[in-house]
């Protein structure tokens, strides 16, 4: 059996129809990991006595039949969401040493059906980048190529499932954190609607930007795994209490009917030409599906980008705030409460980590609220009244995911602002909470994968689903790395 090969759906249906039991799949998925980690470092803890207990119970239900469709799955959990007695370290030396007293809502959910859960994957430090390259613990490397990144911040989630070493991932997004990613390793990635899934138990970088996300081999397996993971959750307010379709069996092979608009704004100056080559010729397969596709604009997204840049800061620095050496993760002593405080943030918290709580604290203070982080929410009050208006007229937006395809290590690290930048075709979406689904559309000249973008209004999974699904099958793209 060669593990490379297989999709989410098709283990599932192997697993039914008894070819193949759980433990084998686990067993073969963790020789992988064992075999190509030490290469790429997409795993920071593999949880190899664990997943072959899952397996074992998995088996058991299936012979039951009592399984589910991801029954004896093997995926893997980026390493800033809680899996019970298991490490959760964010990315982070401060958090090196913590383990998880409960499960995270949408672990607890996907245990339900009784998938196994392989171990925690690399991070930028808190979900803090765009390269993997700010993690505590290491890059994580692109499987298409070693000497580039894998994207961030759930680059370690992405590369597993580029490299077939689990069968889906879960990632978060707080700004493209699931979807830059995927385009640049080749996989499909998720963010849904802001509530449509819960926050709990994620480890909280920007509260009024965060989600949990998917990143999976195809559309169909993304919907498989989403949707035992959607709904509301009485442990986290923002969560609604929304019927969740059954996302699958609203897939469809044809756009008919569908209205798509293109934001001129998106296909502008400063795109790779190969990735903008790649993205027209996505939109030209849209039209062939049957789909009117019209230029349009979202005038305020120039500002998305900047307003972003202000608000998640501002959360940054309220949320690390309670990593103070006092109540749980790293404590460095000191003669007084200040130097613990000193002591155990200077050396536990990484550069990016504390130049963005210092750009938050400094634009949430006295005297510059106003001038800030006020501008910065009315900005992201124009930027959701332009999808609102967008969605009066169309049923999706397509746009490219990336400015340019994975870059080398090092590129990117001397001038911050720089890799701020790979950020702005997705951030606008956490600051509207729209949900979108990222689907492999091409690879460049030099064999790195480019992803297109694929948005839609609140609450609209379906669609992005269907669309991408219909894509997906269109293209008949079937991208694995030579590894």
């Amino acid at each position: 059996m060669d593990i490379s090969e297989l999709t989410l759906k098709q283990a599932s249906e192997l697993l039914a129809d008894k070819k193949i039991s759980a433990l084998e799949l686990t067993r073969a998925f963790l020789e992988r990991i064992k075999k190509l980690n030490p290469s790429i470092h997409a795993f920071l803890f593999v949880a190899e006595e664990a997943s072959l207990a899952d397996a074992a119970r998995a088996d058991k239900l299936i012979a039951d039949g009592e399984g589910f469709a991801l029954t004896g799955i093997p995926f893997a959990v980026k390493d800033n969401i809680l899996v019970k007695g298991m490490q959760a370290t964010a990315g982070s030396k401060i958090l090196e040493n913590y383990i998880a007293p409960y499960d995270a809502t949408v672990i607890k959910k996907l245990k339900e059906s009784g998938p196994i859960m392989l171990g925690k994957t690399n991070l930028d430090e808190w979900g803090m980048g765009v390269s993997t390259e700010n993690s505590a613990y290491g890059p994580t490397k692109n499987p298409y190529d070693l000497e580039r990144v894998p994207g961030g911040s759930s680059g370690g989630s992405a590369a597993a499932v580029a490299a077939s070493m689990a069968l889906f991932a879960l990632g978060t997004d707080t700004g493209g954190s699931s979807r830059q990613p995927a385009s640049m390793c080749g996989v499909v990635g998720f963010k849904p609607t802001y509530g449509r899934a819960s926050r709990y138990g994620l480890i909280a970088l920007g509260s009024s930007l965060d989600q949990p996300g998917v990143l999976a081999c195809t559309v169909e397996d993304a919907a498989i795994a989403f949707q035992a993971m959607a709904g509301a959750d009485e442990w986290d307010s923002t969560s609604l209490p929304r019927p969740v379709p059954d996302y699958t069996k609203l897939l469809r092979e044809d756009l008919k009917g569908i209205k798509v608009g293109v934001p001129k704004e998106y296909l502008a100056e400063g795109l790779h030409p190969e990735v903008k080559k790649i993205i027209e010729g996505a939109i030209v397969q849209f039209e062939r599906l049957g789909a009117l596709v019209e230029s349009m604009s979202l005038p305020n997204a120039k500002y998305a980008l900047a307003a972003y840049y202000v608000i998640l800061p501002v959360e940054i620095s309220a949320n690390l705030s309670r990593y103070d050496g006092i109540r749980y993760g790293l404590s460095i002593s000191g003669e007084s409460l200040a130097d613990v405080y000193y002591n155990s943030r200077s050396t536990g918290l990484g550069v990016e980590a504390k130049r963005r709580i210092m750009i938050g604290t400094y634009a949430s203070s006295a005297g510059y609220y106003d001038a800030y982080y006020k501008k910065a929410k009315q900005a992201q009050a124009l930027i959701r009244n332009d999808f609102k208006k967008a969605f009066e007229k169309y049923d999706l937006i397509l746009t490219p995911t990336s400015p340019a395809p994975a870059f080398k290590f090092g590129e990117k690290t001397l001038d911050p602002l720089q890799a701020y930048l790979e950020d702005i075709f997705t951030v606008a979406l956490n600051i509207a909470g729209v949900p979108g689904l990222v689907v492999p559309a091409g690879l460049t000249d030099g064999g790195l994968p480019v992803g297109l973008q694929i948005v839609g209004p609140h609450f609209s999974e379906e669609k992005l689903f269907a669309a991408g699904h219909a894509f997906e099958k269109a293209l008949g793209l079937k991208l694995r790395p030579k590894l």
